[in-house]
């Protein structure tokens, strides 16, 4: 049990005096970044999958003819 509480202890010495916290900008910003990012990265699948449907829809078509 001690070394729970000794745990315990230097966890917490150590979230309040060596980690180094972003500041409520940084934090914004980088929320901002992941937001942006996000959605790009969701139009490109988007886009990927529009473009896989018609370009197999075509192809399935063309061979029903």
């Amino acid at each position: 049990m001690a070394k729970v509480v000794q745990f315990v202890k230097e966890s917490y010495e150590e979230m309040t005096q060596k980690v180094t916290w972003p500041t409520w900008g940084e934090l914004q910003n980088s929320a901002v970044l992941v937001l942006v990012a996000s959605l790009i990265i969701a139009c490109v699948i988007f886009a990927m999958d529009k473009g896989s449907t018609f370009i197999l829809d075509t192809f399935y078509k063309s061979l029903s003819n």
